[in-house]
C-alpha cells in the first residue's frame, strides 16, 4: 500500500458517493434520537444499537464490493453518538483573503491555512470506490482509541481527500488519500497511529481556491467540478495541476450536501 504523498502542498484531493466517516449520520437526526440509549439502557440494547448502525453501514457499502469487518461496530456507534455529546465537530481554520461573485453566486474563495497536523492514508485498491472506503475506516479507527492517547479523539471537518488525475485531467488515480484534520488539543502532540499506514503530517501553510458544490461526489461530478472552478479563476494556470482536493462537510444522504473543490497555490 503506498503511504505517500500526503502533504498539502503536494496535491489535492475528491470524494466519491459512498460510504465514508460521514455516511455515519445518514441515519436522520430523529432516528438517532429514537434510538439513542437512555442511561439505563441495558448492554443488550446497546449492542442492538451497535448492530443496527453496523448493519446499515454494510449495506451501503456492499454496491461498491466492499466488505465492512465486525470489528468497525465500535468505531461506527462512537462517531455516530458523537461519543455521548462529550465531543463537538470542529471546523479546520482558515483565514478568507477574496471571494468573487457574480449575479449573487460564489465563483470561488481564495483562503489561507495555517499549517497543521493531518493523519493521512494512501490506499490503492481496484477501485476508486473502494479506495476511499477502506482509506475512510482505517482513519475511523485511528479516531476510536487505536492511537497512542488511549482515547477518542473527536470528529473535524472537512474530511478532505486527495485525488491524481492524468495529464488531461480526464481520470482519476485508483490512488487517494483520506486526510483527517487533528482537533486542536493534539495538534502540538499528535497521538501516534497504531496502524503504520496512517502517517502524521504537519502540512505547510497554503493558499487555497475553494468552490463549493452540491450533490453527489463520485468520478464523473469531481472531473466536472474541476474544469467549473478551473473556469471559474481569473488565472486558469492556477488550477494546472495532476492533484485536487475534495473536502466533505456533510453526509451524502443530506438533502443539501456541501462538498468543494480545492486548488493550491503553488510556492
Amino acid at each position: 500500500m503506498d503511504s505517500g504523498g500526503c502533504r498539502m502542498n503536494g496535491g489535492g484531493g475528491g470524494g466519491a458517493d459512498m460510504i465514508s466517516l460521514e455516511d455515519l449520520e445518514s441515519v436522520s437526526e430523529e432516528q438517532l434520537e429514537l434510538e439513542e440509549p437512555e442511561p439505563e439502557m441495558e448492554e443488550e440494547e446497546e449492542r442492538d444499537q451497535s448492530g443496527r448502525l453496523l448493519q446499515y453501514w454494510r449495506d451501503a457499502a456492499r454496491g461498491h464490493q466492499v466488505e465492512v469487518p465486525t470489528d468497525m461496530a465500535q468505531p461506527i456507534q462512537q462517531i455516530t453518538s458523537n461519543n455521548d455529546g462529550a465531543h463537538t465537530r470542529e471546523s479546520v481554520p482558515y483565514t478568507l483573503i477574496t471571494r468573487k461573485e457574480k449575479c449573487g453566486e460564489v465563483l470561488y474563495e481564495k483562503r489561507h491555512y495555517e499549517k497543521a497536523h493531518w493523519a493521512c492514508i494512501t490506499v490503492h485498491e481496484d477501485t476508486y470506490e473502494q479506495s476511499i472506503c477502506y482509506g475512510f475506516m482505517k482513519i475511523m479507527r485511528f479516531i476510536c482509541q487505536q492511537n497512542s492517547a488511549g482515547s477518542y479523539l473527536g470528529m473535524t471537518i472537512p474530511i478532505v481527500t486527495v485525488v491524481r488525475t492524468d495529464e488531461m485531467n480526464t481520470t482519476l488515480s485508483r490512488a487517494v488519500t483520506v486526510a483527517y484534520y487533528l482537533p486542536t488539543p493534539y495538534q502540538n502532540n499528535p497521538p501516534r497511529p497504531y496502524d503504520p499506514d496512517i502517517l502524521i503530517e504537519q502540512w505547510p501553510a497554503a493558499i487555497v481556491y475553494t468552490r463549493s458544490f452540491t450533490g453527489a461526489t463520485n468520478e464523473l461530478s469531481i472531473l466536472h467540478e474541476l474544469r467549473s472552478l478551473a473556469e471559474a479563476l481569473d488565472c486558469p494556470a492556477l488550477g494546472v495541476s495532476d492533484s485536487f482536493i475534495v473536502a466533505g462537510y456533510t453526509n451524502p444522504a443530506a438533502a443539501h450536501r456541501h462538498n468543494e473543490i480545492w486548488f493550491l497555490e503553488r510556492p
